[in-house]
């Protein structure tokens, strides 16, 4: 009589672990793509509740929050320097006017009411806080004033890992500056309040946000739907990475015909998403893109539409609080999202339409070199320039 095998043969285990094995390798890819997808909805479902909080903003008071906004530089002892009782020299960026318009309205009365620490009677830290632009050190040594230090979960996209130090309070939204550079750290006027370069603003200031200037939806011409008016950037890891970390081009003149990518020969040669070990890099540890999310300078929170999607950050000297050219980027693979001004988000591709990145940016004929970038000029890069500029008269005819 034959007795039948009730066990499994040791081929036959092996061929049953080598499926599983497969199965296994089969399933986490899509596991990882499945949560990724779940943190880029959820990134874009921040960015229209911006968007909303903006058309909210702006049915209040006929206005968009302006970015570079604040108390003056005032020369007085007692409202001065770094210190809790200094001012804002016009510093704060948008998102510090729309934080009531995004559930954080304890956040927004801290921020707007000034503030007796001592319970003296005398005030310690005046409306709007102190100066968005304080270090870590500032913090320590002469108070920390914990709005500006506050990471609010509606600027954060879920795709981006960096947290902590030697960051204050992160943000991966910015404003959009539009399609040239050139006063888009400094706007029409000075720390004091005082009129400046009103001129070169308007010929080269064309986005949706102006710096230090109010702005309305009645100034965007070409129509809400047609118009970028913020955008997705990564935060900065310390990995010196070309979209978190800016390097210094050594021209001043980075707005001139054929120097939007002076920076570019500083990538790596074999890891070109990171900046090479010879580059001239600007900002100390502290100084990264989207580390300050109250200060309203290009690198912390502003997007350009000159170079496309996550491409390198480049400034035309080492002040990391100049002008300069920072394109959106993300953590999403292939590009990012981008806010549009009827307050849908779109995901725009890296290989957008560029047009001509060896063109000079409009503006002042006389400081750009070309005659084809006079004030009012169409822009040069294509579609997404045109995405960025608030009233160049173009027409979108494109899918994006």
């Amino acid at each position: 009589m034959t007795r039948k095998s009730l066990g499994f043969t040791l081929v036959e285990l092996l061929v049953v672990i080598a499926i599983i094995g497969v199965l296994v390798g089969l399933l986490l890819p899509a596991v990882q793509a499945a949560r990724e997808a779940a943190r880029r909805m959820s990134c874009s479902n921040n960015f229209k509740q911006i968007g909303l909080g903006l058309h909210n903003y702006h049915s209040a008071y006929q206005q968009l929050p302006t970015q570079g906004q604040g108390t003056d530089n005032i020369s007085n002892a007692a409202f001065d320097g770094f210190g809790m009782n200094g001012n804002t020299r016009h510093d704060l960026s948008m998102l510090v006017g729309l934080t009531p318009f995004i559930e954080q309205q304890a956040l927004w009365e801290q921020i707007s009411n000034p503030a007796d620490l001592n319970g003296d009677g005398m005030v310690d830290v005046q409306s709007m806080g102190p100066s968005p632009h304080r270090t870590l050190t500032h913090h320590q040594s002469n108070g920390r004033y914990e709005p500006w230090l506050t990471n609010i979960a509606s600027f954060r996209c879920p795709s981006d890992p960096g947290v902590g130090l030697p960051s204050q309070g992160r943000t991966n939204y910015g404003a959009c500056s539009g399609d040239a550079i050139d006063q888009n750290a400094d706007g029409p006027i000075d720390d004091d309040g005082n009129p400046q370069n009103a001129q070169r603003v308007r010929a080269a200031q064309r986005g949706v946000f102006v710096h230090r200037q109010t702005m309305r939806f009645r100034d965007i011409l070409d129509g809400l739907a047609n118009t970028i008016c913020a955008g997705e950037m990564i935060t900065d890891l310390g990995d010196r990475d070309i979209r978190s970390h800016a390097a210094n081009s050594g021209a001043t003149a980075v707005v001139s015909v054929g120097n939007n990518r002076t920076c570019q020969p500083m990538r790596d040669t074999a890891r070109p998403q990171f900046w090479g070990t010879s580059a001239t890099l600007t900002g100390g540890a502290e100084e990264r893109r989207g580390y300050k999310w109250a200060f309203s300078r290009p690198l912390y929170s502003q997007i350009t539409t000159v170079l496309p999607p996550n491409n390198e950050v480049c400034v035309g000297t080492s002040n990391h609080e100049g002008q300069a050219i920072v394109p959106p980027s993300s953590r999403h693979q292939g590009g990012c999202h981008v806010l549009i001004a009827d307050g849908a988000v779109k995901f725009i591709t890296d290989s957008i339409d560029t047009g001509d990145l060896n063109r000079g940016q409009v503006g002042n004929q006389a400081s750009h070199n070309d005659p084809l970038s006079v004030p009012g000029a169409k822009s040069p890069y294509g579609l997404w320039g045109a995405l960025g500029t608030r009233a160049s008269r173009e027409t979108i005819d494109q899918e994006f």
